[in-house]
């Protein structure tokens, strides 16, 4: 009875100053919605990426120079490490030495400005063969693809992106005409459809052309950037990354394991290293939020301490009517918690609001596959924090109206 008196007191109370209320718990409405923002985006983002890289097959299995990444310089080293060469992929191409390999594909790949009269354009330039249409299931909508023979004789053809070919050709048809890369003229065979997003690249921002002829034209490298391996099943992909190994330190003459100089990554392995890096940076992201939430605790601590002045007069009635200090103390402390109980729910509704905004317009206005999700963890988190917050910074202002005389109080003006 006396917690329900005590629950009556403190709501009449804060509902007496409702501006107040209101301006009190905007620090933690912007600390649990940036919480709820963060990890909502980084679960759309993490989705995105793995469905991304699920999407290239989990036959997949990528051959990368260099060693294995430890840091973000280790990665940029293994886009100039030339470990992987010609001699790696004839050894691979041999049956016995990989028996469940059922194609490879090398690829090269840079950026360089591409012309065509006077319009010009910087796009990601890929070496490859056609064998990356099957792979990423990205196949040109208008023209074709450029065949083993003509990556044999170094063609000088290309096949553009969307977004390339609407830069340099607006509305004009692109296939049958030159572009100039290098000082070089390059015959346009085929535009690839809109794909967007896929895996590592854009394909819209992109040009493909035979890997041959972009290390002997344009990049002027005897290397390879990756070496991409497709397994005749998925059950043999184990398999076909020992025999990989294997065949690589034989060909690079390595009989200790810790001094490779290239790492295999398959399907399985990126979605894992993805999905732990992700969850890393929003827990981080999400972390860094949380620090609003310790101000708006200051903020409450702050009001609620200019509460007990204000409220001196009231404090020394209720103790002269028989109050106690511990009946003080509790209705300051459930006002303390009512407040920033009510900040996180409306910080997780607005931001839920924001965060299925966002994921609307990635979805309908940038044409990603991203879906909306609703953070259940941060929602839990911002409430508990929240309450957490309300009960730690409000028990000093509780405390000390709860230690106020009520002779003292009822004579203060």
């Amino acid at each position: 009875m006396i917690l329900r008196y005590t629950l009556k007191a403190a709501i009449s109370g804060l509902q007496t100053h409702k501006s107040r209320s209101l301006l009190t718990i905007l620090g933690i409405v912007i600390g649990v919605a940036a919480i709820m923002i963060v990890m909502s985006l980084g679960q759309g983002a993490q989705n995105l990426i793995l469905s991304e890289i699920e999407s290239i097959g989990s036959k997949t299995i990528v051959v990368v120079p260099g060693r294995q990444p430890k840091g973000p310089s280790d990665i940029i080293s293994t886009l100039i490490t030339d470990s992987l060469k010609q001699r790696d992929l004839e050894a691979l191409k041999i049956k016995s030495n990989v028996p469940h390999l059922d194609d490879i594909m090398p690829v090269v790949f840079g950026s360089d400005s591409v012309a065509r009269g006077n319009e010009t354009y910087r796009p990601t330039i890929f070496g490859m063969t056609d064998l990356f249409a099957k792979i990423y299931g990205v196949y040109p909508s208008e023209g074709r693809l450029f065949d083993n023979d003509e990556v044999k004789s170094y063609s000088d053809v290309v096949v553009l992106g969307s977004k390339v070919k609407d830069q340099l050709f607006g509305a004009d048809d692109a296939v049958g005409e030159k572009v100039r890369i290098k000082g070089k003229n390059f015959r346009v065979i085929g535009v690839f459809g809109q794909k967007g997003q896929l895996s590592f690249m854009n394909v819209d921002e992109f040009i493909a052309m035979p890997y041959t002829t972009a290390q002997q034209y344009l990049f002027g490298i005897k290397y390879f950037n990756r070496i991409i391996v497709e397994a005749d099943t998925e059950a043999n992909v184990p398999q076909t990354v020992y025999d990989i190994t294997a065949t690589l330190r034989n060909s690079h003459n390595i009989t200790d394991p810790t001094k490779d100089d290239f790492f295999i990554q398959t399907q399985a392995q990126a979605m894992e290293t993805v999905g732990s890096i992700t969850s890393i940076i929003t827990l981080f992201l999400a972390a860094v939020a949380a620090i609003s939430l310790v101000v708006g605790g200051i903020g409450i601590m702050n009001i609620m301490l200019v509460s007990v002045t204000e409220r001196t007069r009231e404090i020394g009635l209720r103790k002269a009517l028989g109050a106690t200090n511990k009946n003080i103390l509790s209705q300051f402390l459930i006002e303390a918690i009512i407040l920033t109980a009510l900040g996180g729910f409306i910080g997780i509704a607005l931001g839920t609001a924001v965060s299925f905004g966002a994921s609307y317009v990635l979805t309908h206005f940038l044409n990603l596959a991203w879906l909306f999700s609703f953070p259940v963890f941060a929602a839990a988190l911002g409430i508990g924090v929240s309450a957490v917050v309300g009960l730690v910074f409000g028990i000093y202002p509780a405390y000390r109206a709860s230690r106020l005389s009520p002779t003292e109080a009822l004579r203060h003006e």
